[in-house]
């Protein structure tokens, strides 16, 4: 399901007569309810209610009967959000962008890759740096806008490329004995093996250097406390 579907919820009731009836009490992801209007056709079998989905994340739909057939159905839908839907964060780079540094259509979570790459680039490198920005954190010089797009998408292109962004393919073991048998990493500590910081997911992409470091930058871009040369 995805965000703005809207569906028809169902229920099907054993035994029915007359006497049965059916209500749908809906919990959206932030825990409101509502009380679609269930109704039948076929003479209590078959309950149907029209349903929204408005929101990503888990909803539940709780239906009780009472009457013949009484009882208690519970079903969970999980709901898509709409793509690179989300918070606003300082992304940098589009897709558009992505595209012209791959040369290459980008992938379809490349919404995704740039927000991330964002993210972590301003955790481990960005926030050492010096350039002035706007009121929003973003660079007000453009060369300096377009250096650090060029890094996002350099980041954003080599998680694409080692396949992994998130570090999960770096996660496991330390050091494991199982009898006679004994596995483990050589490089890296076993905690971060284990974490998958050690992964290349969590390593710097070289194209980022080379875009923050370019020489027209001198000046305009203080990397790590030192002046592009």
């Amino acid at each position: 399901m995805d965000v703005g579907d809207v569906v028809t919820a169902q229920l099907l009731v054993s035994p029915y007569d007359a006497s049965t009836t059916a209500t749908l009490t809906v919990t959206a992801p932030d825990g409101t309810t509502s009380t679609p209007v269930a109704s039948t056709v076929d003479g209590g079998q078959t309950w149907t209610a029209p349903l929204t989905y408005t929101a990503a994340g888990i909803w539940l739909l709780h239906w009780t009967v009472t009457g013949t057939g009484a009882s208690v159905e519970n079903e969970q839908i999980a709901v898509a959000p709409t793509p690179d839907a989300g918070p606003a964060e300082r992304v940098y780079a589009t897709t558009t962008d992505l595209a012209n540094y791959l040369q290459a259509a980008p992938p379809l979570n490349a919404g995704l890759l740039l927000r991330d790459a964002a993210r972590m680039l301003e955790q481990r490198v960005l926030r050492l740096c010096h350039y002035d920005v706007d009121t929003t954190g973003m660079p007000t010089d453009p060369d300096v806008t377009a250096a650090i797009g060029r890094a996002v998408c350099a980041q954003a292109a080599w998680w694409d490329e080692v396949g992994d962004h998130t570090g999960a393919a770096g996660a496991g073991y330390g050091n494991v004995s199982i009898g006679s048998v004994s596995l483990g990493r050589t490089t890296g500590s076993a905690s971060s093996s284990a974490s998958g910081q050690d992964s290349a997911a969590r390593q710097i992409a070289p194209q980022v250097w080379d875009a923050l470091r370019a020489p027209h930058l001198h000046g305009l871009l203080v990397v790590g406390g030192v002046t592009v040369p």
